[in-house]
């Protein structure tokens, strides 16, 4: 009995595969795992179960319960600037990759081209691949600040390429897109005529005061596909819950993806997220400014050591070079993860181009943190 082509050609996560190798170890420091490690917050949790005992144990709509739809909107055109013409323009998924699975479906045919970041998500790649897409990458450099050059973008795209990929906050590199660069890159796939698929599940966790919407350029969506998720800013991984602000057109398509593979998100799940978008929001606050102050500990702690670092502008992730260590990035996670009980993620998990370069998360305790740098640099 045979496969089809594609199952035989799909990659696999390399940062699920450094997870597994340190999964449920309790010597080891965990500075792979990009999840916060925060719990969620009562409140959030409390409406889960009051939605659960009221009888909110059924279907929901494919495209989200009306009342978080609309609270979803309300916070993109106050937040993000993002000037969604209504709540039908918004849909709730599984997840952020939900619904960017969903998008790379409605709008890539086989044998079309997409541009996506190296060092990016590796899961960019596995979808383009799972509609039989190809993907084309950008650079992203230590020299260009670790931002998409609209230039180099401009010349990989042809007659091939339906959408460009950008991601700001950036996994794994902390990079944060400013407005001036975002407009940039904006006329160039205006020009070329191409979607933008806007990653921006990081957007609450942002340092510089930088960050901006790429949708917010436009008067309402029509090129540019928004994404997010309450997976990293409100501590809700395990919750699977995204959305995404969409262009008229998509809309229809996106759903008729979602409906044979998810049918509709957990109802409870969704009246959590209606809790955490439309609840209380300084500790977010407090969240952020504790991922900055471990941001700032890693750098000082490795300052003068072999290894040097990208300064993140957002995300809860910091860039680590290797040095001239002589391995490989993946062998050097398994050494320090079999030697020194510390596990991180290996660049190329993330791209070619990360190769000599280690994801380090800052998404744990100040102590477990401290104490996984101690070892590192031992």
């Amino acid at each position: 009995m045979k496969l089809s082509r594609a199952a035989a050609n799909r990659p696999k996560s390399g940062v699920r595969k450094m997870m597994e190798l340190a999964w449920g170890r309790d010597d080891v420091v965990h500075l792979e795992v990009g999840e916060p490690g925060f719990p969620t917050p009562a409140h959030v949790r409390a409406a889960a179960q009051r939605a659960a005992e009221q009888g909110h144990t059924r279907y929901a709509p494919t495209p989200g319960l009306p009342e978080l739809k609309e609270a979803l909107t309300h916070k993109l055109r106050t937040v993000n600037r993002i000037q969604v013409p209504g709540s039908h323009q918004v849909v709730v998924s599984n997840g952020g990759a939900n619904a960017l699975f969903a998008v790379f479906g409605s709008v890539l045919d086989p044998g079309d081209s997409i541009l996506i970041p190296d060092p990016g998500w590796s899961n960019f790649t596995m979808m383009a691949n799972a509609f039989g897409a190809r993907p084309k990458y950008y650079r992203l450099t230590a020299e260009g600040g670790y931002l998409p050059d609209p230039e180099q973008i401009a010349a990989l795209i042809d007659d091939s390429t339906k959408a460009v990929v950008l991601n700001s906050p950036s996994n794994p590199l902390g990079s944060v897109i400013p407005r001036e660069l975002a407009e940039r890159l904006f006329e160039v796939c205006a020009e070329k005529d191409v979607w933008i698929i806007s990653d921006e599940c990081y957007d609450g966790i942002d340092f510089s005061g930088e960050f901006v919407s790429i949708g917010s350029l436009e008067s309402e969506p029509q090129r540019v596909i928004s994404v997010f998720s309450f997976s990293k800013v409100y501590a809700m991984t395990g919750w699977r819950i995204g959305y995404c602000a969409l262009p008229s057109q998509v809309v229809d398509p996106v759903l008729t993806l979602l409906q044979p593979s998810v049918m509709c998100v957990n109802t409870p799940a969704q009246f959590a997220a209606l809790a955490a978008i439309t609840g209380p929001q300084d500790y977010l606050n407090e969240w952020r400014e504790q991922y900055r102050e471990n941001r700032d500990l890693v750098l000082n702690k490795i300052s003068g050591s072999p290894f040097t670092a990208h300064v993140p502008d957002g995300g809860f992730y910091v860039w680590l070079s290797t040095g001239d260590c002589g391995l490989t990035s993946e062998e050097f996670t398994v050494k320090l993860l079999t030697d020194r009980r510390v596990a991180l993620t290996p660049g190329t998990a993330f791209g070619a181009f990360g190769e000599g370069h280690v994801r380090l998360s800052l998404a744990t305790s100040r102590d477990q943190l401290a104490e996984g740098i101690d070892r590192l640099l031992a």
